[in-house]
């Protein structure tokens, strides 16, 4: 058997002091959890165009990667699954009012901690909540860090 963690990113946008969650229903346990616009890697896709297109499919939010704030690993014993996610900070340069909204996102929307921290049981996972702790304390790498061949 070959074992192969899941490839995520996820954005982690902040402005005004709230940041960038989407909620979105998980299927088949019909849960609606919230995460910050994220998803898999798809086949030829560099880490950052991931990041830029999950952004923009769950948001309508054209987004600016500036830094890597962390890789993490994490496994999923509800699912058995492991993940390995690369979360970006950046901007958003603009809004798309005639996105599609993807079938499974309830709403995107913009938080303060304080409300964040609320729906703490209601987050995807446990990544959601670190990665904006991390992104608070100042975790800030260079995009060069990333290497991507075609």
């Amino acid at each position: 058997m070959i074992w192969k963690p899941n490839v995520t990113v996820a954005a982690i946008v902040e402005q005004a002091d709230r940041f960038l969650l989407v909620e979105e229903q998980i299927v088949p346990e019909g849960l609606t959890v919230f995460n910050q616009p994220a998803g898999h890697l798809e086949p030829g896709e560099s880490l950052i165009q991931a990041v830029i297109r999950e952004t923009q499919e769950e948001t309508g939010y054209a987004f600016v990667p500036e830094w890597l704030v962390g890789i993490y690993h994490w496994h999923s014993t509800d699912s058995d699954t492991t993940y390995l996610r690369f979360a970006f900070s950046g901007h958003v340069a603009g809004f798309d009012p005639d996105y599609a909204q993807e079938s499974l996102i309830v709403s995107a929307d913009w938080h303060a901690m304080p409300v964040i921290e609320k729906l703490i049981k209601r987050h995807r996972s446990p990544l959601v909540m670190q990665c904006i702790q991390d992104f608070i304390a100042g975790k800030r790498f260079p995009l060069e860090i990333l290497t991507h061949y075609n």
